[in-house]
């Protein structure tokens, strides 16, 4: 077996609208091609005996064991291949179980999707499959010892893209109320909501946080001065730099018992509690300069009392929990190593902070703390004795927490609430020392030793005692208060032909709401009025861009082909998706070989609608109206006929409509005709002589009037929206050149041929067409455009585009050739691959009052070549001449 190529998919795609992480594995079988399992000596026993608890995958018996009793039956490697992948990254702690598997028109080759948690993983986890299954084949078993490393690996790769419980718990929290998150790709942020409404957190820090308030907390002798001015019980303490300061700040702050720690240290590194003399001092003073980024250590009282974690969010208390340091319990007959040993069994425990514990690790501390209480790893505990193996109760060292949230007193409660604003923090973690956190602190000598920030959730979220508090949620209603909103307008549009004009003027129209719009195009990027980046930005990436823009109040996305197989949409839903059309380009790329499933590709745009959007589908292409139904939102139809029957039915049901009319573009509301505006008074139709940009304008109406604009904001945006360089580039640009003119239109598909051929049909004079098409079509589509070519032109030159995608030069221009021979043998035309080439003999020779059409590779190339010919500047969009010829 061989693996060709692997996809990741991010969002919606071609294979599931719900389930947005697939991998997407192109496989071939090679020699088990025509081999089902069941012909493979020893392969359903070696798959059994290798993993067993495929037992637990249905398949489509649906029922346990189903999946095996297909192996046992016969079914083919791919589909073999898929569950494997599910299985290991199951076994690995990644719980997943969609998967697709289906073969491709070349015979042996199967499209293999499976479901994945971590894109790295799911990649992984596929080669795993291949090789294992294939191990199978060849010897009848896999290795023990190469699946668990399979499984290992699978285990780093999820462990090292975990985002942390902190991160985790944030996320979950946006996801239940349907907020969506990306992750940003410095310093471990992300992005919770869309564009203007978008906020960011890094670990437990929101983009609201004071970098005051931070500094301030870091400062641990700072905040100490600053709550003590306040009157709040603090530590009595000093900071020193050099250990020969050390013995006058003993006395300093009334002797001992002391806790010495870092200045700026964090999660209990360096800190060293109950200093009891004076060569306990000089190792703690040691393990916190070395702690210490500035050397600098503080020393200070200890007090006696249980350690707790106050978390306060937006100003209020949201959860306490003791904290109590890593420990073991005598049983009487083990030694504490093997107590140890016995707690870290614990699947509660894990490494670092990914789990509900850390397991406890044994180190100089620890030795050193077992020491004073007279114990050693070897020594056996009495039963119920607790022998402590960490000074501080961080839970990153091995301790453990309990929920006191409904025990604190209610003065404790004012006073942590109180602390948290006097430093500036909106959210913050108050560590309080106390021997009762149920009565006052200035009651019983308790006092507030740090204020954190960035907090770690974990010891709230998942006590080891208590009740678990959803620490989340108010840290959402502080993001995002009920009412407001986390995501932006976003109006995508997709189809074979028409997609960037309708975008642009979709863009367009909703700028008359003075709102900052973000677009992507083929032609580029843009925010507003500028370009943000150049280029073919149609897929996710470009989409992304927008949505993480923080200046962007409304995105309206080209959406094309390419980027939905690649990865997916970049959005989980849209609030209006407009499918154009769907017509026979790009077939056999991407294993999408007819239009059908060209068709299903498109339809993934209007399936992402939310419930309470609208799908804009086109009524005259069977293709797009069947979508309705797929999609779960609601359907507004464009069509270029009043008397269309799918738009008499759904508008006399009360539905929404657009449709040309009596030469008017028109909304149709129920009962309603809203006139719009005249096809001849609106620019991008040439006076209404452009039938497909026509449709173009009806759905861009149609789109923008569903979202809420006004006929009147449409109106005058349909009037101001030109197909100018500057407003549509390379989309029905006509250049006045004195004597004749020139049009440079981006068609490069049949179906876009056959529309600009309802425009160049009507030119009066001369036709002369410029045509080409892109490598990797196949040699009929090149055929047909030879022969649409033949019945729109006078005269034809046939170029190549520069980059002719792996096809030999001068093959796209014979099969051209070959259409135009056959529809037209007297036709005059002749090839001149190269395209500046074939542009400028055209220009040079072309006769008073022609027409020349250029299809061009590159558009910008092309405008240059005509803009160096000074055309005559016009506002008109058709020749001065037989105007009133043209019209009818």
């Amino acid at each position: 077996m061989k693996i060709l190529k692997t996809l990741t998919l991010r969002g919606p795609n071609y294979w599931s609208i719900r389930r947005h992480k697939l991998i997407v594995m192109r496989l071939d079988l090679e020699e088990l091609a025509e081999k089902p399992s069941n012909e493979i000596p020893g392969f359903y026993e070696g798959i059994v005996q290798a993993l067993p608890s495929l037992v637990e995958h249905f398949c489509s018996p649906g029922c346990r064991g189903g999946f095996l009793s297909r192996v046992q039956q016969g079914t083919y490697m791919g589909h073999i291949v898929e569950h494997v992948a599910l299985e290991l990254q199951t076994l690995a702690g990644m719980s997943v179980g969609f998967g697709r598997t289906r073969e491709t028109s070349t015979p042996g080759t199967y499209q293999v999707v499976f479901e994945y948690l971590n894109e790295q993983a799911g990649r992984y986890a596929g080669r795993a499959a291949v090789r294992l299954c294939q191990s199978i084949v060849e010897t009848g078993s896999y290795a023990e010892s190469e699946l668990e490393q399979d499984l290992q690996d699978l285990r780093e790769l999820w462990a090292d893209a975990a985002l942390g419980p902190s991160t985790e718990t944030l996320v979950k929290e946006a996801e239940s109320r349907g907020i969506p998150w990306m992750p940003l790709s410095a310093r471990f942020m992300i992005q919770l909501g869309y564009g203007v409404h978008s906020k960011r957190l890094q670990a437990t820090m929101s983009d609201r946080t004071s970098i005051l308030g931070v500094e301030l907390a870091c400062d641990k002798e700072g905040t100490k001065r600053i709550l003590r001015d306040a009157g709040i019980p603090v530590p009595r303490g000093t900071v020193i730099q050099y250990l020969d300061e050390l013995e006058d700040a003993i006395l300093d702050v009334g002797g001992y018992p002391l806790v010495i720690k870092p200045l700026d240290g964090n999660h209990g590194r360096g800190i060293t509690i109950n200093v009891t003399n004076w060569e306990q001092a000089e190792a703690a003073y040691d393990a916190a300069s070395n702690a210490s980024k500035t050397r600098s250590v503080i020393v200070e009282r200890y007090y006696e009392g249980s350690d707790h974690r106050v978390l306060v969010v937006n100003g209020k208390l949201v959860a306490v929990a003791e904290r109590i340091p890593a420990h073991v319990i005598g049983d009487g007959k083990s030694t504490i190593a093997q107590l140890i040993e016995e707690t870290n069994r614990d699947p509660n425990r894990g490494e670092g902070h990914d789990n509900v514990l850390t397991r406890i690790e044994v180190d100089r501390t620890s030795l050193q703390l077992l020491e004073a209480q007279g114990y050693t790893l070897d020594s056996i505990p009495p039963v119920g004795e607790m022998c402590k193996l960490r000074a501080t109760a961080n839970l990153s060292t091995g301790g453990i927490a309990i929920d006191r949230t409904d025990e604190i007193h209610p003065e404790n409660i004012w006073l942590a609430e109180r602390v948290v604003k006097i430093i500036g923090l909106d959210i913050a973690g108050i560590d309080i020392v106390t021997p009762d956190i149920s009565r006052p602190l200035r009651e019983v000598g308790g006092v507030i030793v740090e204020v954190n920030a960035a907090p770690g959730f974990r010891m709230h979220v998942r006590p080891s005692h208590g009740i678990p508090r959803n620490v989340a949620e108010p840290v959402m209603d502080m993001l995002f208060p009920p009412g407001s909103p986390s995501r932006i307008p976003i109006l995508a549009v997709t189809g074979t032909n028409g997609k960037t004009t309708t975008t642009r003027l979709v863009a367009h129209i909703m700028k008359q709401t003075g709102q900052t719009v973000g677009y992507t195009t083929t032609d580029g990027t843009y925010i507003g009025n500028y370009l943000v980046e150049a280029g073919d930005n149609t897929g996710p990436q470009s989409a992304e861009l927008i949505l993480k823009d923080p200046t962007v109040e409304i995105a309206v996305l080209e959406t094309a082909r390419g980027g939905i197989l690649r990865s997916g949409l970049a959005f989980d839903r849209c609030d209006i998706g407009v499918v154009l059309n769907v017509a026979a380009d790009h077939l056999g790329l991407g294993d999408i070989d007819t239009i059908e499933q060209m068709a299903q590709v498109k339809s993934v745009l209007a399936e992402a609608v939310s419930p309470q959007g609208y799908a804009i589908l086109n009524a005259d292409d069977p293709l797009v109206s069947q979508m309705a139904k797929r999609v779960k939102s609601q359907i507004a139809y464009f069509s270029m006929t009043p008397d269309n029957p799918i738009v008499q039915r759904h508008t006399q049901q009360g539905g929404l409509a657009a449709v040309y009319e009596n030469g008017y573009l028109s909304i149709l509301k129920g009962d309603w005709t809203l006139r719009i505006e005249q096809a001849t008074k609106v620019p991008m139709t040439m006076e209404g002589r452009a039938p497909f940009q026509i449709a173009n304008a009806l759905a861009a109406c149609l789109a923008t009037f569903a979202h809420g604009m006004k006929i009147e904001d449409i109106r005058a945006a349909l009037k101001t929206f030109i197909a100018s360089v500057q407003q549509t580039p390379g989309r029905m640009n006509l250049f006045n050149l004195g004597d004749y003119h020139a049009l440079i239109d981006y068609a490069h598909n049949p179906h876009s041929y056959e529309a600009l051929g309802g425009f160049v049909r009507n030119w009066p004079g001369e036709r002369i067409g410029i045509i080409g098409g892109p490598g990797d079509r196949r040699d009929e589509d090149f055929v047909t455009l030879g022969k649409l070519s033949a019945q729109m032109f006078d005269r034809i030159i046939i170029k190549e585009d520069d980059d002719t995608r792996g096809r030999p030069r001068g093959d796209a221009a014979q099969w051209i050739a070959l259409g135009i021979e056959e529809v037209n043998p007297a036709m005059k035309y002749e090839t001149i691959l190269e395209e500046t080439q074939a542009v400028n003999q055209a220009l040079d020779l072309a006769p008073k009052g022609s027409l020349v059409v250029i299809l061009p590779e590159s558009v910008s190339r092309a405008i240059e070549l005509i803009e160096a010919r000074k055309p005559i500047p016009s506002n008109l969009s058709s020749p001065v001449e037989n105007r009133q010829e043209v019209r009818n």
